[in-house]
């Protein structure tokens, strides 16, 4: 009578509460939203716990009871971890210690006696398995003439550079030191300028007179002039060890280009200091 009594008060409590929470989504206008709807949410995952809490405990009652029954009934169950048991000894073909009188050898050492237990399978098969990759192997690279490592690797570095090469073909505003074009522009050069002031002039001077840096203005280059090669000086950066860093890691290639125009811009004018020469002269092509 007390459990049918539990069972109906838990069976209205749930209907009600059901109800009670669809009818709270359904005046929000937007009932899903936890911010808005906090307290109905929270109402939501409080019912949902006490359902799932009350079958917990349902399962909990059961399993008890029947353990009981078996108790009284005299029936011992198998454990619920008896066929991982069964698997290890499947696995191992480990002797329990009551049966291992059934392998000791018979020489003994000083009291000290021998099991004669046979290979563990996983072992076995393991061992088969190193045979079969062995044999795989030999005729694969051996007979075949299969590709090794260095081959394999210098194929996927040349598939690689394919499809680098592929994709700057295609990429749209993608900026290398092939397709650089000189940007004439005032709203470029504005912003090259811009961008040399922050991070070159400190080496080579505002007017591009050169201090630790070669001088910009005249028509010596140390690694050629024109618009590809001060955007490759720029992006790779100088001679090693003593020339200026590379660039591409800190700036875009957009603003790089920007910076190699303004600084074409800079041919020919008159710096208040100019530094000596260095380089070469260089002509365009």
């Amino acid at each position: 009578m007390k459990k049918s009594i539990q069972s109906t008060v838990y069976v209205i409590f749930v209907i009600v509460t059901f109800i009670t929470l669809a009818k709270s989504f359904m005046v929000y206008e937007n009932p899903f939203s936890f911010y808005e709807n906090p307290l109905v949410w929270l109402a939501l995952i409080g019912f949902v716990l006490v359902v799932v809490l009350k079958e917990v405990v349902n399962v909990l009652a059961i399993k008890r009871a029947t353990e009981l029954q078996n108790e009284k009934d005299g029936i011992v169950p198998e454990p619920s971890n008896a066929w991982i048991q069964k698997l290890l000894k499947s696995w191992t073909k480990a002797k329990a210690i009551e049966e291992e009188q059934e392998i000791v050898l018979d020489h003994d050492y000083d009291g000290i006696r021998e099991l004669d237990n046979s290979l563990p399978p996983w072992w076995i098969y393991m061992f088969y398995a190193t045979i079969i990759f062995a044999v795989v192997y030999l005729v694969r690279f051996e007979v075949l003439d299969g590709d090794n490592q260095v081959v394999e690797y210098n194929k996927a570095v040349a598939e690689a550079k394919a499809a680098l090469n592929k994709y700057k073909a295609t990429a749209k505003d993608l900026i290398t030191a092939e397709n650089v074009t000189l940007l004439t522009d005032a709203k470029d050069l504005s912003r090259g300028r811009a961008v040399f002031n922050l991070n070159c002039a400190s080496c080579h001077q505002k007017d591009g007179g050169g201090s630790i840096g070669p001088n910009l203005t005249d028509e010596y280059w140390i690694l050629g002039g024109g618009i590809k090669n001060v955007f490759a000086t720029i992006s790779n950066g100088g001679r090693d060890g003593k020339g200026m860093i590379a660039w591409d890691k800190t700036l875009k290639t957009a603003d790089i280009a920007k910076v190699a125009s303004y600084v074409l811009t800079l041919q020919g004018t008159t710096p208040t200091v100019a530094k000596a020469p260095q380089g070469e002269i260089w002509t365009e092509e």
